[in-house]
């Protein structure tokens, strides 16, 4: 029985070879929602293809996991897959794939909590610093002006998201552009960016020995705040968001030679004053459509004995 070692192998060659090919190409800055949509699908595919690979090993290895993935089945489909003549390797197989998914699961779960002591804590900070007035009820208000010197805007995500603005920024930021950053917050909000984030880190602080979802950690948090400038720009203008940028951004030694390497606040900022083409209507559609397939080839190869028997 071949199919779960051929899912595996697939699983590997994706992990390996798309992050190098999305990292050659020249489209995603371009269109950042497309190249999001693009590394959803690709650690997607990867995922399934543990999955399907579990599955079937633990059908090969145990009777009863056998009697429900082919309750239904007919004899043909089941004498296609030659459960009978797995080796040893099936339930090795099975048993790391499911312990795989338990700790993949696990890093998620574990994730969110965090993230949500993480946003107790500030909704508290933000309560302490800014108390309710008489009549107002909690996360009410969802524009926040705070006290402060250091030029500063977030977004607070929760039940009722809160653009929260320091008198700093207010004070440093001119005209649209605090329109253009309302904009942006606003953008990572409605797409949600930060369930993104989340599954990201659960991924990427589980596996720290895969590359690909490293990759895929640092390509979320690099793609969302290019989609949210988009938004922003359509909005307000290119022009208006990379000032805003440069405002809330020059005190932190995010420009010049001695900026960390992580800061994409120059490149953002040179993308949104040097607008890169955008592909046309025909190839976003063509690229969105092939990405989608890209989760469907382990459901397929999976599917050959059967389609074979029955075909």
């Amino acid at each position: 029985m071949m199919v779960p070692a051929a899912l595996l192998l697939l699983g590997a060659l994706t992990a390996v070879a798309a992050p190098r090919l999305l990292a050659r190409a020249d489209w995603p800055d371009r269109e950042p929602v497309v190249a999001l949509w693009v590394w959803q699908c690709v650690v997607a595919a990867v995922l399934m293809c543990c999955a399907l690979s579990m599955t079937l090993s633990a059908a090969a290895a145990w009777q009863a996991v056998r009697g429900h993935v082919f309750a239904s089945a007919p004899r043909a489909v089941v004498e296609a897959y030659a459960l009978g003549a797995a080796g040893p390797w099936a339930a090795t197989t099975a048993v790391a794939l499911a312990l795989g998914g338990v700790w993949t699961a696990t890093m998620l779960v574990r994730e969110i909590v965090r993230a949500r002591r993480r946003r107790r804590l500030r909704s508290g900070e933000l309560l302490l610093r800014a108390p309710l007035l008489p009549g107002e009820e909690p996360g009410q208000g969802r524009f926040v002006v705070l006290e402060g010197e250091r030029v500063d805007a977030w977004w607070l995500p929760g039940t009722t998201p809160r653009l929260v603005v320091t008198t700093a920024a207010l004070r440093r930021l001119k005209g649209r552009q605090l329109d253009a950053v309302l904009a942006h917050e606003q953008g990572h909000a409605r797409a949600r960016h930060d369930w993104l984030l989340h599954c990201s880190e659960a991924l990427a602080g589980g596996f720290p020995q895969v590359p690909v979802f490293a990759a895929f950690r640092d390509e979320m948090h690099r793609l969302v705040e290019l989609a949210a400038d988009d938004m922003a720009s359509r909005r307000f203008g290119r022009l208006t968001t990379a000032l805003a940028l440069v405002e809330l951004n020059e005190d932190r030694g995010v420009f010049g030679p001695g900026a960390t390497p992580h800061a994409y606040v120059p490149q953002r900022v040179h993308r949104l004053l040097t607008p890169p083409d955008r592909l046309t209507a025909a190839r976003r559609l063509r690229l969105t459509a092939a990405a989608a397939l890209v989760p469907v080839v382990p459901v397929l190869v999976a599917s050959v004995p059967a389609l074979r028997a029955l075909g």
